[in-house]
């Protein structure tokens, strides 16, 4: 560990420059105590690393001086995936390996492409979470993982939608995070399942299987997520949407509204005005209903009857309660 950890250090000087005490304690996670330490151990070492005293001091290596010691383990080379996703690193207990490996590539490149690399990291970031969302407790998310990693049964307990608990079996293929959720997909009984990680409620580890050689990922994801939808919004509404209303659809109805609503300008044009006829997927029962009323008047809903007699009834009662 402490190896690791001296060659982690040697690598961010060489990186960044000049750290100090307190930076190289935060990024390593240990105490700036132990920083001292492992400072000494280095310059023991033959290393030539040496401090800057006062309030802009810090440590640094002399100049010209580059390790060669980049070698990757296993883990740190399994890790590179998820080089854009240091959020799902971190979740999966791949943060600090991350971290180690992104070092190790940065030391390795020449000073030009070094440099270039680092300001694609100060420019760009990718935060995978949707807006006002809660995030998960994911206890078993690093468990699950591992057992994907070392292709192990794992034996659960399993809390589903209706609030039901079941004990489940299953062989881990795959972890997919998906608009800031984490899911397993896993084999049971010869049918591949998906299940929600947050939802895990107990789990160990019951031996070894081997990984079917035919299973897709990327591909079973798609085909699951594309049942998903249709279980989900099975029913269709015609209506007329305002210009404002279309330039709302991507915050109120998220993807699934605003293909249909890329569908119906590819079809069709808006009217004299503005007004565009869009076929709408939408959630069944009362779920639907607010989806649509969220628009007030810059909706206008067309199509089914029956979901036409509920909104009217809905908005009856409110003109009644304002009235």
């Amino acid at each position: 560990m402490r190896a690791s950890r001296l060659l982690s250090i040697l690598l961010l000087l060489q990186n960044r420059g000049r750290m100090t005490a307190d930076e190289l304690a935060a990024e390593l996670e240990v105490s700036v105590r132990t920083i001292y330490r492992d400072i000494d151990a280095l310059s023991a070492s033959g290393v030539p690393v040496y401090a800057d005293r006062g309030r802009t001091g810090g440590y640094q290596l002399v100049d010209g001086y580059r390790t060669r010691l980049t070698g990757m383990t296993e883990e740190e080379a399994q890790s590179l995936s998820l080089a854009g996703l240091p959020v799902a690193a971190a979740e999966l207990g791949l943060g600090t390996v991350l971290a180690a490996a992104q070092l190790k590539l940065y030391a390795a490149l020449p000073e030009e492409l070094r440099s270039r690399a680092g300001r694609v990291a100060e420019r760009f970031y990718l935060d995978v979470p949707g807006w006002h969302r809660g995030i998960e407790s994911l206890p078993k998310l690093s468990e699950v993982a591992d057992a994907v990693w070392q292709d192990r049964r794992l034996k659960m307990t399993y809390e589903r939608w209706d609030g039901s608990v079941v004990e489940r079996e299953l062989e881990p293929l795959g972890v997919i995070l998906k608009a800031g959720n984490w899911y397993l997909a896993g084999r049971r009984d010869g049918h591949d399942r998906t299940y929600r990680i947050s939802r895990i409620r107990t789990l160990q580890q019951v031996g070894e299987f081997k990984r079917p050689a035919d299973f897709d990922l990327v591909g079973y994801w798609r085909e699951w997520s594309e049942q998903f939808e249709r279980r989900m919004y099975p029913r269709i509404a015609v209506v007329r949407l305002s210009p404002r209303a279309r330039a709302l659809v991507p915050f109120y109805l998220g993807v699934v509204g605003v293909g249909a609503l890329r569908q119906a300008e590819r079809d069709g044009e808006p009217d004299e005005d503005g007004w565009l006829r869009v076929e709408l997927p939408v959630e069944p029962h009362d779920a639907a209903l607010g989806e649509l009323l969220r628009f007030g008047p810059e909706l206008q809903l067309l199509d089914p009857p029956e979901l036409r007699e509920q909104v009217a009834e809905a908005i009856g009662r409110m003109g009644s309660f304002y009235g």
